[in-house]
């Protein structure tokens, strides 16, 4: 009866995705690119210089109402360069074939501008909170479009909902008890407790967890990546090939790989791109509007970076391991892919990928799990941090025992349709938003 019910909701996840959040990112995303007048690309060389330039005078001041516009940024980015880059852009790619990667990189070029317009309207429309921060995402920013609370208040529990990263839970333990053999239940229990542990700290603390995390798994994944590559080399470029080949005719069946369909292709790669950068569903101007940083473009321009980090570098990278070492056709879950295809190459790595996996997931699932308990509070101001941590404990629990994609189903049907919500909400308000 439960497989039939998640039989339904991944028919519900692929027709919210295939239909209207294809259709809502295209289109919103052209829409920007072009009044914009292709910003996110002629305008990066900035960005890029905007980032270090930050990373090179991140000083503490305290006495300042919100945090480090660095802090804000780690802890968002913490929340997109996650295990999506390693497992769920995999899933795509065994789900859609390899041509999935295509609209990913579609869904991430274009996104790029639609992130940037969610942050600029968070910070620019936040407000002063109560402990010496801000108040802003879409739950405020959406008032200004809809006459009444409702929308509002569904936007904050779809994020709530969202922000209980039960996908990232579920393998980040299964990863670490299949390999190290530890009990599930003591897994379980750990890393709860860690993420309470970060989540009590709010956005300042996530973003200081996620600035070491974050850096140490992108150098070493850059390392271990490209030396595989450099032993395929003479596959990349019939690799890129096969890839827009793919991404507009669909791949037949080969080995364990049942074959796909054009729209499955494309619906598989846009919504794992949106899902692993975060694109429309608002968590990041949640997170970056407690950004100290007065000038919302400033701290907007860094969701630019964030999603080429994201996407065009780490699941570019997963995926061209998987496809030139051919280990997508084999038989293996998507959680064990990169895992597998790095290991005949690099010893020990049931140690290394457990630690790449932990790196990213707990980074991602401390990151949401701040959003979601502030939405929880912009709910009800009194019960909701109790009522949220009583929720998000039994729902981890419960998933981390459930078939990894069951859980995916359920993170991305609430971001679809928080990107409905929000892409229109980001539409109404464009004459608001500056570059």
């Amino acid at each position: 009866m439960l497989d039939t019910f998640f039989a339904y909701l991944a028919l519900l996840d692929n027709f919210l995705w295939s239909y209207l959040g294809f259709t809502l990112i295209a289109l919103l995303g052209t829409y920007l690119t072009l009044r914009f007048r292709f910003a996110q690309l002629l305008k990066f060389h900035k960005v890029t210089e905007l980032f270090f330039s930050m990373l090179g005078s991140k000083a503490s001041h305290p006495e300042e109402r919100g945090v480090h516009p660095l802090s804000a940024f780690f802890a968002s980015i913490g929340g997109c360069i996650g295990v999506g880059n390693i497992v769920a852009v995999c899933t795509a790619v065994q789900i859609g074939g390899p041509g999935a990667i295509f609209w990913i990189w579609v869904a991430a070029f274009l996104g790029m501008l639609i992130k940037y317009s969610e942050v600029y309207l968070g910070v620019k429309f936040r407000i002063p909170d109560a402990v010496g921060g801000y108040n802003g995402g879409p739950m405020f920013y959406l008032q200004r479009v809809f006459r009444t609370r409702l929308v509002p208040v569904l936007v904050a529990v779809f994020l709530a909902i969202y922000g209980t990263e039960i996908y990232m839970f579920n393998v980040v333990t299964d990863s670490i008890v299949t390999n190290f053999e530890v009990p599930h239940g003591l897994v379980v229990a750990g890393l709860l407790f860690l993420v309470f542990y970060a989540a009590a700290g709010g956005v300042d603390r996530v973003g200081k967890l996620s600035s070491v995390m974050i850096p140490l798994f992108i150098v070493s994944f850059l390392i271990m990546s490209s030396w595989v590559l450099f032993q395929n080399s003479e596959k990349i470029v019939p690799a890129f090939g096969e890839l827009i080949r793919t991404a507009f005719s669909g791949h037949a069946a080969v080995g364990a790989f049942a074959g796909s369909g054009v729209l499955l292709t494309i619906s598989q790669g846009m919504a794992r791109g949106s899902y692993t950068g975060d694109i429309g569903v608002g968590y990041a101007s949640v997170v970056q509007a407690e950004g100290r940083e007065a000038d919302p473009k400033q701290q907007a321009s860094l969701a630019i970076f964030g999603i080429f980090l994201d996407t065009f570098v780490i699941c570019s990278l997963s995926t061209l391991l998987v496809f030139v070492t051919g280990v997508w056709q084999e038989p293996i879950s998507a959680a064990y892919l990169v895992q597998t295809a790095l290991a005949r190459y690099f010893p020990y790595m049931n140690f290394f990928m457990p630690f790449f996996l932990f790196l990213l997931g707990y980074s991602t699932i401390i990151a949401f799990f701040v959003v979601g308990l502030k939405c929880a509070k912009f709910l009800s101001p009194r019960w909701g941090s109790a009522v949220y941590h009583i929720y998000a404990t039994i729902a981890f629990i419960v998933f981390s025992y459930v078939d990894q994609t069951k859980a995916l189903t359920i993170m991305s049907i609430s971001g679809a349709c928080l990107v409905v919500i929000n892409l229109y909400g980001i539409f109404k308000l464009r004459k608001e938003i500056e570059i």
